[in-house]
């Protein structure tokens, strides 16, 4: 089992809280509204706490769950705190269309938050192509990006609690294509497929 932090206080810090309660998972929450991390912490259950935003988490791994353009600010934010940490960025960075990212150039909010992120922290991109009620209810692939293979097996390890199905993608730069794909589920959503009950996964032939 894992030891996570999660940074945010919103519907997939719930969501991802909650699965990893249920898989045995140690949890702490922490929010810049204290009541709030508190009020989720108790929801949670299982013995999970609240830390006090801005001080080092007591997590392993560290899941920012805040929306794309505060992520990198967060995380420069909590600098040497994130020391030694794995830091899991699930963004989505969509413009106002949808129908493309938010930055304009070939790179991700993962990439910007390894070039903040303090010495020794390894920052690996997850859960970004769920949609929040098929990660709360389904089963679907997690696909991640990153260029830590220890920090990769760890997160992997994890999701392996919650009952779901890593895989990896390669090196960080890929956060970008996952990003991209981020935003196919979006586009399938509102035409191929019609609705939200969905997410991407792999299908292997039989042997």
């Amino acid at each position: 089992m894992s030891n996570i932090s999660i940074i945010g206080t919103g519907n997939m810090a719930r969501t991802i809280g909650t699965r990893a309660v249920a898989g045995g998972n140690t949890v702490e929450v922490m929010g810049r509204d204290q009541a709030k991390a508190a009020d989720l912490a108790k929801a949670l259950g299982g013995g999970t706490t609240t830390g006090e935003w801005g001080t080092a988490p007591a997590g392993d791994i560290v899941i920012v769950a805040l929306l794309y353009d505060g992520v990198v600010p967060v995380v420069a934010e909590y600098v040497d705190a994130l020391a030694g940490k794995v830091i899991v960025d699930i963004s989505n960075p969509f413009n106002s269309t949808f129908d493309g990212l938010a930055h304009r150039e070939e790179t991700s909010i993962a990439q910007e938050v390894a070039k903040v992120a303090p010495v020794g922290a390894s920052v690996v991109k997850a859960f970004n192509t769920v949609f929040r009620h098929v990660l709360e209810k389904g089963r679907p692939d997690v696909f991640i990006a990153g260029d830590d293979a220890q920090a990769k097996a760890s997160v992997e390890a994890f999701i392996e609690t919650l009952g779901l199905r890593p895989l990896d993608v390669g090196g960080l730069r890929m956060a970008h294509w996952l990003e991209g794909a981020g935003l196919v589920t979006v586009g399938l959503a509102n035409h191929g497929v019609g609705n939200l009950d969905f997410a991407l996964s792999i299908t292997e032939l039989p042997v």
